[in-house]
């Protein structure tokens, strides 16, 4: 592996840094950071999110997991876990979506703090984003802060309301459905 530049980098800087063997990089604060793949289970919620995002976004935009953006910021170059834009935001000539998707939706891992979490969350939201969700698997919750920074939390009894323009709603129980239990196309 190469060595990696110590010490504040700048964007352009970074992304030049060849591609990690076991994950990728973030750039946080100028900070090189080494994320490795996401496990299974992540997975598989990234992809319930997925699944259950596509059939209310057709028409309006585009939805993918490890969405690569950078807030406007400097030394800042990350990957939402899930993130939904519209066609009008997407058209970038760049690799990176510049500014925060419309929604970002963060699966929470055992690496992940609470402080990282909250400072993605306002960085986001003070960079074009209208929702942040925060899907929390061992409570099977979703916390989901929208740009007044109010926050809601859902239950797997609820049904998470989708901003506009994507409209409808997201039953919470579908998002940690068992894989086995899961309908066969």
């Amino acid at each position: 592996m190469s060595t990696i530049q110590t010490g504040l980098i700048t964007f352009e800087e970074f992304a030049n840094l060849p591609d990690p063997p076991g994950g990728y990089y973030e750039l946080r604060h100028g900070q090189v950071v080494f994320m490795p793949f996401r496990k299974f289970r992540h997975a598989l919620e990234q992809q319930s999110l997925m699944e259950l995002l596509l059939p209310l976004i057709r028409g309006k935009g585009f939805v993918m997991t490890e969405f690569p953006f950078r807030p406007a910021a400097e030394h800042e170059s990350w990957q939402a876990d899930v993130a939904f834009v519209t066609r009008e935001r997407a058209q970038s000539t760049s690799d990176y979506f510049f500014g925060a998707p419309d929604l970002v939706i963060e699966v929470l891992s055992p690496s992940n703090t609470k402080a990282e979490i909250l400072e993605r969350q306002e960085i986001c939201l003070s960079n074009g984003c209208i929702a942040f969700w925060v899907v929390d698997p061992k409570p099977r919750l979703v916390r989901v802060t929208g740009v007044d920074r109010k926050t809601v939390t859902y239950d797997r009894s609820m049904s998470v309301p989708l901003p506009e323009p994507l409209g409808g709603s997201i039953p919470v129980a579908a998002i940690f459905q068992d894989p086995a239990s899961a309908r066969l196309p």
